[in-house]
């Protein structure tokens, strides 16, 4: 499982102590994993498949069985969520918007298309 994770690691380029820290998993666990000391109850294999979008079988084979279980219901929603997940600028963006109000993010939205028609040239007059 440990291989599985640390190829996880690279592929995401993210680090042990950014998945501890995000999944309220302690680093000293993943140390003990790796060292074989212990190994990883039900529940926290579910937050570390869930935090890198694949299924616990993923994590624990490297395979997903056809038809398996998912995170995501869609596949759009895997992709939308998979861009945030790997563009900080988008994560800042999707962090700070997750609390504005309707009207906050209308005005974020439409002041961000006029930032991208003047850098296209397209300014309206």
């Amino acid at each position: 499982m440990y291989e599985i994770f640390e190829q996880l690691l690279q592929k995401y380029g993210v680090s042990t102590y950014k998945v501890a820290k995000e999944t309220g998993i302690a680093q000293s666990v993943f140390s003990s994993w790796k060292t074989g000391i212990s190994t990883p109850k039900q529940d926290k294999l579910k937050k570390i498949a869930d935090y890198f979008n694949v299924s616990v079988e993923y994590l624990m084979t490297g395979e997903e069985k056809e038809g398996g279980e998912k995170y995501y219901l869609n596949e759009e929603t895997s992709k939308m969520a998979q861009k945030i997940f790997e563009n900080k600028e988008l994560r800042m963006l999707f962090d700070a918007a997750q609390d504005a109000a309707p009207e906050d993010l209308e005005a974020a939205h439409t002041m961000i298309l006029a930032l991208k028609r003047k850098e296209r040239g397209n300014i309206d007059s």
